[in-house]
């Protein structure tokens, strides 16, 4: 997979992770993008340790993919956070 496809899964995975699970971190597409690239490597890895395949592509599976690790980025994000303000 080349390097606008990760961008554009990344944006969209992004995109998703974020609507999936609002807060209020802020930063833009291009934040939402290396969010989205950061669940997409993070799920991949996890989904293929477990045998359930990996982010390969712009298909939905991938998506899908990015996505939960988009969403589980925003979930240490988050922990992380709260435990520094604390």
């Amino acid at each position: 997979m080349g390097i606008l496809s990760w961008l554009i899964l990344g944006l969209v995975a992004g995109y998703l992770g974020k609507m999936i699970h609002p807060g209020e971190e802020g930063g833009g597409w291009l934040m939402t993008m290396l969010l989205g690239v950061a669940g997409a490597a993070l799920g991949g890895a996890v989904s293929t340790l477990l045998g359930l395949g990996d982010a390969t592509g712009l298909d939905l599976w991938s998506i899908i993919i990015a996505t939960a690790g988009s969403v589980l980025v925003l979930m240490i994000y988050y922990r992380i956070k709260g435990r520094r303000q604390a």
